[in-house]
């Protein structure tokens, strides 16, 4: 990110920590979020009189942590997490949403949907197993929805007597898959989540670790560049213009601000058409403001009166996203009905829905293996491919690796309504 791009001081106060935990079945990742808002004191007297009643129905003889984010009655009978469960707290550091997603193969979908919004994902690993495919298959996911921090969380290292070599072995196990995965900043922790060692406070048996708690990481890693502050859209949500005798001639086009930082008096240009014009203002509830940035809903006013409906994009007139009907995407297909090939789908992307057809399967991903299967075409619930679409008329995109929202599709069946894909642009 640029100097010149740099967000005004106020997003500073904006930050807010999404973060999902992935890793193989009974890994301890509902017990680690449990860890996290019992030792952090984000627990409410009823809710800890709750854990306290349901964990002496189970007969267990402490408090089972894990019950604070396994809500279905199946999980608590099973043990296990099935749904997505989303918890939120705060410390005077920074507001946090958990997302805690199943490990097992057949809730694949479920992981995407936990960590498709998220900025940091934590990958449990069991110190007695090391990293296993589910390992890999999580930080392949992670990597492909483009979470920008992982954390590599070695778990139950008190069953393995706290020793360094064996924390230091899982760090080499998963060295190799960060350089493929192309990951940039992965950090590792060893934790005991059922003891509490280096969740929210050091640990006593590991002295031989320098580094932060796993709170203390959460709290100070730096999200601010996140979001993509280099690539400046606005698609166009809603035409405003409220008929009343004060804003008699008022014409805003508002949105969320999908990428970069925008200020008036720009040149801007309106897609489809390209029509250029200058940015005059940028309206809030609040009033007028100098400056947006990701992810602020705000109104753009124009110097000229511009044909500009939904689905419409404002970009800076001299920085144009790609623009075409035939994409290449890397989707994860979420329904028990298996993508047709050459079938007729809603395309949703950023304000726009259109019409679009699966064209081909280039490749299907082996997400234990990372393994390229050009051979079957064949795409079912859960699994991983990289497709190609045609859109019915042409959208303005991005990468996905450059912009999330420009670069991000949602698959529709027409006759149901149920999304059926999630795509991110190659």
């Amino acid at each position: 990110m640029s100097q010149d791009n740099n967000p005004a001081p106020g997003y500073l106060d904006m930050e807010l920590l999404r973060f999902t935990t992935a890793g193989s079945v009974d890994d301890g990742k509902s017990t680690l979020i449990g860890r996290l808002l019992y030792d952090s004191k984000a627990i409410f007297e009823d809710q800890m009189e709750q854990l306290e009643m349901a964990s002496e129905r189970r007969g267990e003889e402490q408090i089972n942590l894990a019950l604070l984010t396994d809500g279905l009655r199946a999980e608590r009978e099973q043990g296990i997490t099935i749904d997505v469960a989303y918890r939120y707290f705060a410390t005077p550091q920074r507001k946090f949403i958990i997302a805690d997603t199943p490990g097992h193969v057949q809730y694949t979908r479920n992981m995407v949907t936990g960590a498709s919004t998220a900025n940091l994902a934590i990958i449990l690993v069991d110190a007695r197993n090391g990293v296993l495919e589910q390992t890999i298959r999580h930080s392949f996911i992670a990597s492909l929805l483009g979470i920008p921090h992982i954390l590599v969380c070695v778990n139950k290292m008190d069953l393995v007597g706290f020793k360094e070599e064996v924390y230091e072995d899982i760090k080499n196990q998963f060295k190799p898959f960060k350089k493929a995965l192309d990951i940039e900043d992965v950090r590792y922790i060893p934790i005991s989540a059922l003891m509490g060692d280096n969740v929210v406070d050091k640990s006593q048996s590991m002295n031989w670790y320098k580094g932060p708690t796993l709170l203390d990481t959460l709290e100070t890693i730096d999200i601010r560049s996140d979001a993509d502050f280099n690539n400046r859209r606005f698609p166009v949500q809603y035409v405003i213009r409220p008929q009343r005798e004060e804003f008699h001639d008022y014409r805003g086009y508002a949105g969320r601000v999908a990428g970069g930082v925008w200020k008036p008096g720009e040149k801007v240009a309106v897609l489809p058409g390209g029509i250029e014009t200058t940015l005059q203002s940028i309206d809030t509830m609040g009033g007028e403001i100098d400056v947006a940035f990701p992810p602020q809903s705000v109104a753009f006013r124009l110097a000229h009166d511009i044909d500009i409906s939904r689905g419409d994009m404002i970009v800076p007139a001299d920085q144009k996203p790609n623009i075409g009907q035939e994409i290449d995407l890397m989707v994860c297909w979420l329904n028990e009905k298996p993508m047709v090939m050459g079938g007729k789908y809603v395309i949703r992307h950023t304000t726009s829905e259109l019409r679009g057809i699966i064209r081909e399967v280039v490749y299907k991903v082996n997400i234990n293996n990372l393994e390229h299967n050009r051979d079957d075409k064949s795409v079912g619930l859960n699994e991983i491919a990289c497709i190609r679409i045609k859109t019915s008329k042409p959208i303005f995109y991005d990468s996905y690796k450059d912009n999330h929202i420009t670069g991000s599709v949602i698959i529709i069946d027409e006759a149901t309504n149920n999304t059926v894909g999630a795509g991110m642009i190659v």
